[in-house]
């Protein structure tokens, strides 16, 4: 039995995704509801990750801890490796996440009341992070045709010539799946550049990306504009480390990494744990061939989900992303309304996704789903599925 075929029993272990389904949901008892909902994977860690683990749990002391030179070597090496991005090891800080990351870009470089721009349906904490903050969202709703994404550019114009402090960019897409291409991106960098907007770009997905498609990420096509793009990547989502609380800010300009280091300092923020560092390192040193396997688990996964639903339940249309391990279901031909097809999906087939409203209005009509499970667990998330609704 590999890896990814083991069911791993992960009920009272404070786990978000299976522990939490009652507030979640607002349901009374859901030890019977299969959660397939937020994107954490229910397969072990590389054995090199838990073996890192292990040897630092035996040094007994867990003092403070620093990222070395070693972590951003291994960061360095991996990007180098699987995406063509040569980056310096100057250009990183760490983070406790990607989305604290976010926060802390947003609140770093912008005012409250400037205008931040996304592209809907979007991560709903592109949302919620700078409203939190007091900043304007501004949307530029993508052109969704029978289940896939393009970039509206007349809108994303116009939203930017009102004045935009800052794009939030996420690529690959969650939760369309998208992986953005060469001609999108420079069309994102010169509207940018046109009107002097800052790009986050939250790349946390990147190396999970199918045959046929390849992550760029932004920044290496941004050639004298590197300096106006922040990105941010992590192992978290690629060896499902959530947990671990690990992130990388790359930026290449010295003046916004000291303002980044200056916000940090604000928050009392510490470095990463000993863990997160021992975690990171060995994931980006050992992790390749793991992932690679995961990969074309996860495209099995798809299909095999894809060929299930579509044919057993009228009305229900899903595209294969190009990279994600999330499903983005269109339901829209069924007719049912979003609380109907959820009630359907938690109360007769006993199984919880995410509905589209929760990543904007545009997402209405969609739900979300987590594929990132052993083939066992999938069928029977399937079979719930199929029975919901037919």
């Amino acid at each position: 039995m590999t890896i990814f075929e083991q069911v791993i029993d992960r009920h009272k272990t404070r786990s978000v995704k299976w522990d939490l389904m009652e507030m979640i949901y607002g349901i009374e008892d859901a030890s019977d509801i299969l959660p397939m909902w937020v994107a954490d994977m229910d397969f072990a860690a590389p054995k090199a990750v838990t073996d890192a683990l292990h040897s630092r749990i035996d040094h007994p002391v867990f003092g403070y801890s620093y990222m070395c030179e070693g972590c951003k070597t291994a960061v360095q090496n991996w990007l180098k490796e699987r995406h063509g991005w040569h980056t310096q090891n100057e250009w990183m800080l760490f983070h406790h996440g990607v989305v604290p990351a976010i926060a802390s870009v947003i609140e770093a470089f912008t005012e409250k009341g400037d205008r931040i721009l996304i592209t809907p349906p979007v991560y709903p904490l592109f949302f919620s992070i700078p409203e939190k903050q007091g900043r304007l969202i501004v949307e530029s709703i993508l052109i969704e045709e029978k289940g896939n994404y393009q970039i509206d550019f007349e809108s994303f114009e116009e939203q930017l010539k009102q004045g935009v402090k800052l794009f939030i960019l996420c690529n690959p897409h969650n939760p369309g799946g998208m992986v953005w291409s060469k001609e999108n991106l420079l069309e994102i960098i010169r509207l940018c550049t046109k009107y002097d907007t800052l790009i986050l770009s939250d790349e946390i997905h990147g190396d999970l990306v199918f045959p046929g498609h390849q992550h760029i990420p932004l920044v290496t096509l941004a050639g004298e504009e590197a300096d106006r793009i922040i990105t941010c990547v992590a192992p978290t989502k690629t060896f499902n480390l959530a947990g671990v609380q690990a992130a990388v800010m790359i930026a290449t300009d010295p003046e916004k990494r000291e303002k980044l280091k200056e916000n940090a300092l604000a928050h009392g923020q510490m470095e990463l744990s000993p863990f997160a560092a021992a975690a990171l390192t060995a994931a980006y040193e050992d992790g390749g061939p793991w992932l690679d396997e995961l990969l074309k688990v996860l495209s099995s996964h798809i299909d095999y989900t894809i060929e299930k639903i579509t044919h057993a339940v009228a009305g229900v249309k899903i595209n294969k992303p190009q990279g994600t391990y999330l499903l983005w279901i269109d339901y829209r031909d069924t007719g049912l309304t979003e609380k109907e097809i959820m009630d359907k999906l938690l109360m007769k087939g006993k199984l919880a996704l995410e509905p589209g409203s929760k990543y904007g209005e545009s997402g209405i009509g969609f739900l979300r789903m987590n594929i990132a499970c052993p083939r066992q667990t999938l069928e029977d998330g399937v079979s719930r599925f199929i029975t919901a609704l037919t």
